[in-house]
């Protein structure tokens, strides 16, 4: 079986790397644009669009998609689109709680079989200085909600209720259930 991550975020590459899988990174150049207004439906869309762009040109791979986003105060925010942008989003979040939300697809289109889904973790973010918020700025611009829970240096959220890699970026466990329900279907 070839199984292709459409990816090139390095923590999703990372984690699919420790569940030792071999798996070819083949990242989609799908726009990542969704009209969808409930944060569950906008990350499942965006998954299914990304694995449907890498598996149209690899039909017989099993192709797996995801997409992340955070969602707090009734606004769903990707990935910030500068430097002022960013220290919007994190004055948003600043000592707020959050919803993370990550959609994953796993498809073939040779065998006509999808599954897609989302898991969903909820963070707390510690209340920062305006000063420490301005040094943040910039420093996570490829990730959603302008932070890094992976990275030893951003200690921005300080609670997580949900699954960790899901706030990484790939929910591991939701990715192990959805992957061995695809395999038998």
């Amino acid at each position: 079986m070839r199984l292709i991550l459409a990816s090139k975020s390095p923590r999703r590459i990372a984690l699919l790397k420790e569940l030792g899988l071999p798996f070819e990174i083949i990242p989609s150049q799908s726009p990542e644009k969704s009209d969808k207004k409930r944060p569950a439906a906008r990350v499942k869309e965006l998954a299914i669009q990304k694995a449907f762009d890498v598996a149209r040109k690899y039909p017989a791979a099993v192709v797996i998609g995801a997409d992340t986003l955070v969602y707090c105060k009734g606004e769903i925010i990707g990935k910030p689109k500068d430097r002022a942008d960013a220290l919007r989003i994190l004055r948003k979040l600043n000592g707020a709680w959050q919803s993370v939300y990550t959609g994953v697809c796993v498809m073939n289109l040779e065998e006509q079989k999808m599954l897609f889904g989302h898991d969903v973790s909820k963070c707390k973010a510690r209340r920062l200085s305006d000063e420490e918020l301005q040094h943040m700025a910039g420093k996570h611009m490829d990730k959603a909600g302008a932070y890094a829970v992976q990275d030893r240096d951003d200690h921005f959220i300080e609670r997580i209720v949900g699954s960790r890699t899901n706030v990484v970026g790939f929910p591991v466990e939701f990715f192990q259930k959805l992957f061995k329900e695809f395999l038998a279907l």
